[in-house]
């Protein structure tokens, strides 16, 4: 008889440094019907001797190495060993509250989920500081009662959750039935898995916890060079829409699709440096941005207004003069972050109060300069 609760799969790639951490949040879960799955991706530092040692005391862990392929891949070869009823998914330099696990296969259970969504936060590694991320969980979108399904979350589906894997519990036997896998990639390997898995199913809670820290400010993360696979996220989201079309519900949720496909290109480009900052740019201008279907949209079909308009922005500017302007970028976008959670939350009359004082804070500021004050 099966007795593990959850298994967690950890693809390891040359994380000596951080790897003891992120096991011992794992060995020391409040939750102890686990079992661990570790899969080192041919690590070149000491990796899989710190796998052996844990190995060596510790029965739930399993440890594979395989040739370099990716984190897709490592976790594609743990999903074909698991044996536990839940699925959870941990990068191994980030780490785990001491009751993730309890806490989400709990509510998996008392509300017999497909999918546990729970809160993360970063961890930035320089200075031992734990960052809040409330907006990878958006509250505002999810329907007032538990569970739901992923058709019923309000507004876009693709905005509600992050398409990251290790923020979330699955249900093992549906991860199963509906055949999802990682793509075997550099980066984005995870995105076309979970939001498939989150707009097929019939049955997702809330843990409105704080319960995984992605660790960050880490010089060779894959986040922080995906200049070496700047294209992995434009071949995500086809991935992703083939998925939609496959099962007959891209029609249902084509506007949001490309919403958010914008919104993951900007993303993209906003982030990414090195010579492949121009290549993904004239390829977002010349073909991509049409490929995934934003020149089908008008602008108040966007949920950003500001994306919208960098998008248009980009499509008439010769890169050349591009990359000397882009610095306001970010500030437009701010700006309009920072007016929709006014208007959100019900308070447009306190940012108008708060816009005029800074006006006026400005005009007499000028005044006086030219008063010679």
């Amino acid at each position: 008889m099966n007795m593990n609760k959850v298994s967690v799969i950890i693809p390891v790639y040359n994380v000596e440094k951080y790897l003891r951490q992120c096991l011992d949040s794992v060995i020391n879960q409040t939750l102890q019907e686990i079992e661990i799955i570790c899969i080192d991706d041919g690590s070149s530092d000491g990796s899989w001797l710190i796998l052996e040692e844990y190995a060596s005391r510790d029965y739930r862990i399993r440890i594979l190495n395989q040739k370099n392929a990716g984190a897709g891949a490592a976790r594609n070869r743990g999903l074909e060993l698991a044996t536990g009823e839940y699925l959870s998914f941990l990068d191994s330099d980030d780490f785990f509250e001491q009751n993730m696990l309890e806490l989400a296969y709990a509510k998996a259970k008392e509300d017999d989920a497909d999918i546990v969504v729970f809160r993360a936060d970063f961890y930035w590694n320089n200075s031992d500081y734990f960052k809040p991320a409330p907006w990878t969980l958006q509250k505002k979108r999810i329907p007032a009662i538990c569970p739901f399904a992923g058709t019923d979350i309000m507004g876009n589906p693709f905005r509600a959750f992050i398409g990251w894997a290790w923020d979330k519990l699955f249900r093992t036997a549906f991860i199963r039935e509906k055949g999802y896998l990682f793509q075997e990639q550099r980066t984005s390997n995870d995105l076309l898995f979970v939001f498939s898995a989150v707009t097929d199913a019939k049955r997702i809670t809330i843990l409105d916890e704080t319960l995984a820290h992605q660790r960050r400010a880490i010089s060779s993360s894959l986040s922080v060079t995906r200049e070496k696979s700047w294209d992995c996220f434009y071949y995500a989201l086809i991935a992703l829409r083939e998925h939609l079309q496959r099962v007959g519900s891209f029609e249902k949720f084509k506007r949001d699709y490309i919403d958010y496909a914008l919104h993951f290109s900007l993303w993209n480009i906003n982030s990414i440096k090195g010579p492949a900052y121009e290549k993904l740019y004239n390829k977002l201008k010349g073909e991509w941005f049409k490929e995934l279907g934003i020149e089908q949209l008008n602008a108040q079909d966007f949920e950003v207004k500001s994306e919208y308009q960098q998008y248009r922005y980009i499509k008439r500017t010769p890169f050349f003069f591009y990359k000397r302007l882009v610095v306001i970028v970010p500030i437009i976008q701010k700006i309009d972050s920072i007016c929709r959670y006014f208007r959100d939350y019900g308070m447009l009359c306190t940012l108008q109060y708060i816009m005029g004082k800074i006006k006026k804070m400005v005009s007499c500021k000028l005044r006086r300069q030219a008063a010679g004050k």
